[in-house]
């Protein structure tokens, strides 16, 4: 039979700037902003459930920091040269 390890209390539920702080602090992200937590919230269904605290979101640090682990960073391009010619030496 299989061991289960035990998880004593309930949620660990953290504001986007505490799991800010802890995601860095924890060595899972180099760096990261509680904005761009809110937008990964808005824009990936495979984010953990987020639940309003007063005017403040907030997240459970125990399924986040899982999710961040296992998440896929895709830098982003320059779109400065995007759709502009090559232009000729001169």
């Amino acid at each position: 039979m299989a061991e289960v390890e035990a998880v004593e209390g309930g949620p660990d539920m953290v504001s986007f700037r505490e799991l800010a702080r802890r995601l860095v602090a924890d060595g899972i992200v180099e760096t990261i902003s509680h904005q761009r937590l809110s937008k990964i919230s808005r824009e990936d269904p495979a984010f953990p459930p987020v639940v309003k605290v007063g005017s403040s979101n907030a997240v459970d640090y125990r399924l986040a920091a899982p999710y961040f682990k296992q998440r896929v960073i895709r830098p982003g391009r320059r779109t400065d040269l995007q759709g502009k010619a090559p232009t000729p030496e001169g």
